[in-house]
């Protein structure tokens, strides 16, 4: 018996949100007397011994011809094999784009009940109940889990990251790759320093900046904050900013430590994908507008006025010139 956790990685570099996944894994693993292992596919640069500092024992690691782009059929046959071979009775992976790709295919193959979007570890002193998020974050909702394998969706940013000492042991795995029914012609990379959906901090604006060339202040924020850029759902659709930086109901949900937004009102729409979001800052000029009630800090001004004194501020506390 064993927990078993879904190590996502990409061009070769774990992913933050795998970090959290791991360290809720082994949380789980102690919490039922049993061991913490990993899975991860494909070939990885980052020293995966290492890892164990996250709570994890043994990762098992699958590699060859078949598995060099992620294909989620492809993988789901892949992690099942480890399930399997390991006695795995829970299975963890991040509530990410990936993550809700392999979960629920990986549910129905194994007959496991799955919660997705869980937020804290399952109460198991009297049966194996899970809190997760419902209606777009506004609620809780405690989930039983009655199979023999359960499988459970941590949402990215929900728990806390801690390392101790510790290495883990790591095992090639030869999982019999399934045959790829998609086939992969070419990949658009989104651009940015800091990915999106494992961004810390994230500086987003709205029609409030009234055009893509007032967005110089967004980006130089952005810079010293070391945080990823977003917009609002009309904005994308303007084509003001690239569809991928759209946060909200209808684009990316995202729960960083840090949400700033400049000139966006706060429809339910965009309150929705953000309201995970640890604390929250408003920059408009609206007294009124709806993002104020669920700020935790709010400016009642003018973007283009606050902006230039918001970015001297930073660069003062920061040192910067």
């Amino acid at each position: 018996m064993s927990v078993l956790i879904f190590i996502d990685q990409v061009d070769g570099h774990v992913k933050k949100a795998s970090l959290e996944a791991l360290t809720f894994g082994a949380d789980v693993a102690a919490q039922t007397g049993t061991t913490a292992e990993a899975v991860i596919i494909g070939t990885v640069n980052d020293d995966l011994v290492d890892l164990g500092k996250y709570g994890v024992k043994k990762i098992h690691q699958v590699s060859g011809n078949g598995f060099n782009q992620f294909d989620s059929q492809v993988y789901v046959n892949a992690i099942a094999q480890v399930a399997t071979a390991t006695g795995a009775t829970v299975l963890v992976f991040s509530n990410n784009v990936n993550g809700k790709a392999l979960a629920p295919r990986l549910s129905a193959k194994l007959k496991a009940g799955l919660v997705s979007g869980a937020v804290a570890l399952p109460e198991t002193s009297n049966g194996f109940i899970v809190k997760k998020n419902v209606f777009s974050g506004k609620a809780f909702a405690n989930i039983a889990v009655n199979t023999a394998v359960k499988i459970i969706a941590l949402s990215p940013n929900a728990y806390k990251t801690t390392a101790i000492d510790g290495k883990a042991e790591v095992v090639s795995f030869q999982a019999e790759a399934a045959t790829p029914k998609v086939k992969i012609v070419s990949v658009n990379k989104a651009s940015g320093e800091v990915p999106l959906t494992e961004a810390e901090i994230v500086v987003s604006a709205g029609r409030g900046l009234k055009g893509p060339e007032n967005w110089g202040v967004v980006e130089e924020l952005a810079k010293l904050l070391h945080a990823a850029t977003a917009c609002s759902r009309p904005v994308a659709d303007a084509h003001w900013r690239p569809h991928n930086e759209h946060v909200g109901q209808t684009g990316i949900a995202i729960a960083p430590n840090l949400y700033i937004a400049i000139g966006i009102s706060g429809a339910i729409q965009h309150l929705a994908g953000v309201n995970r979001s640890k604390v929250i800052v408003v920059i408009n000029k609206d007294p009124e507008a709806p993002f104020f009630k669920a700020a935790d800090y709010g400016i009642v001004g003018d973007a283009f006025e606050v902006m230039p004194k918001f970015i001297a501020a930073v660069k003062k506390l920061k040192g910067v010139a």
